[in-house]
Parts: C-alpha cells; structure tokens; sequence
C-alpha cells in the first residue's frame, strides 16, 4: 500500500515538472529576448594619429597588467610581508593573524612608506602630463627619477655589482648610471636579504622562550606534554608587554632610507 501512494507521488510529479517545462518553453519562446552583441574589428588606420592612440592604449594595458609586480616588487612591500610572516611562524600562532590582515597591513604600510615617492612623481610627471605641457617620454623619465632614488638608498652596492657583471654592461660611473633593468633585480634582493636578517633577529627570543620551557618541562618529568602549549600564552604575554606591533612596525619603517 504505500509502495503504491509512493509511485502516485512520483507520477504527480513528474507531470507537473513536465507541464512546468512545456508551459516556460512556449513562453521563452514567444517572448522577444534581447541580447547584447559586441564587435571586434581590426581596420586599416586612416592616419598616423590612430596608429599612435592604438599604441598608447597597448602601453596602458602592459602597465595594468604589470601593476601587482611594481607593487610588490619595487616598493617596500617584499622586505614587510616576509618580516610579518616570519613573526607569526617564531610566535606559533598558526593562522593568527590571518595572512588577508598581514597582507592588508603591508599594503597599507607600504602606502605610507611610499607616499613622498609617489608625491614626487604625480608633481613632477602625472600631472604635468595631464596638463599637457610635458610629453608622455618625459613624464616617464621624470617619474624613474625618484624611484631610482629610493631604490638605490635601499640597494647593496654588492647586489649592484653582481647584476652589473651579469649583465655584462659597462661598469657605472656614478650611482645614477646604473641600468633601471639592473637596478630592479638588485633591489628585489636586498630586501630579501634584509627581510631575512630582521626575521632572524626576531626568532632569536622566541627561540629562547621555547628552549626555556622545554627545559623546565624535561626537568619536570612531563615528556607527552607539548612545550608549545605552555610557551605560546608566555610568548603573546612577553609580545603584548613590549608593545610589539609597535615597536616592530616602528623599527621597520625606520629600516627604510626616504629620499
């Protein structure tokens, strides 16, 4: 008996979703559905003046599209994200803070490192170009300048010379004959190398702390307990103390040389 209600059901079923169907089709059907339509087209350029709008929006897109890499690359950015990383890894604390917030706080960071930089290009580039008074080649060069400013305060002179050699260009005169192509790659590796020290510097503590407890732990007798339950709340108490996001956003903003 109730195998047989439970097969009607079915039926019924079945034939309403099949009306409902049949019913939405004739209607879609019947229904004029407009539909955007877009057209690309390559044609023949009537004057130099198109060839040259098309180029600079070719231009355009490559900077957007190398913007992330600029960032992240050629600004302070690298040398906070991985000292913050290395802070949480010699704290312990897992996913906390989360890496959206380290990332959101290096960004904001390199925002504020970066602001007498940018000031200087959109004076002395951007808004010149915008009021039409310099062309596109100058607004370029003018705005390299206080970039390579800052890149070179902050660039090892051996990281320099070891792309110099690599590269096998003429050895600069002066600082401000280095390649910017030559320049980038040795900035990316000072921060590295900085990033790496100042993350040292930072384990050093929170190494000794657990060494400590893992002592008095083995001294104690109590081998099954994990020494990173009992020195993670002593290594948040010692942070919070010291006033440690503080000092350590402190210390890294004072680590960069400003133009």
């Amino acid at each position: 008996m109730i195998k047989r209600i439970w097969n009607v059901k079915i039926h019924i079923m079945l034939l309403t979703l099949l009306t409902i169907f049949f019913l939405t089709t004739d209607t879609v059907i019947s229904a004029p559905f407009p539909a955007a339509s877009l057209k690309f087209a390559i044609e023949d350029a009537k004057n130099p003046e198109e060839v040259a709008v098309t180029l600079k929006i070719v231009a355009l897109l490559t900077i957007l599209s190398l913007a992330p890499s600029i960032l992240i690359m050629m600004t302070s950015f690298t040398r906070l994200v991985i000292v913050f990383h290395f802070l949480k890894q010699a704290m312990g604390t897992q996913q906390s803070p989360p890496n959206q917030v380290i990332i959101g706080l290096s960004l904001f960071i390199t925002f504020f490192i970066m602001q007498p930089v940018w000031n200087e290009i959109y004076k002395n580039a951007l808004e010149p170009y915008l009021d039409k008074t310099i062309s596109y080649k100058k607004a370029f060069e003018n705005a390299k300048i206080p970039m390579r400013k800052f890149m070179l305060i902050n660039t090892r002179e051996k990281d320099i010379s070891l792309f110099v050699k690599a590269s096998k260009v003429n050895r600069p005169k002066t600082k401000n004959d280095v390649p910017f192509l030559v320049l980038i790659p040795a900035f990316i590796i000072s921060e590295l190398q900085t990033a790496f020290i100042i993350g040292f510097v930072l384990y050093v503590p929170f190494l000794i702390l657990d060494m400590v407890v893992s002592s008095v732990l083995l001294s104690m007798g109590m081998m099954m307990l994990p020494p990173i339950m009992v020195s993670l709340p002593f290594k948040i108490m010692l942070f919070v103390l010291i006033d440690g996001w503080n000092l350590i956003v402190g210390s890294l903003i004072k680590s960069f040389g400003m133009i």
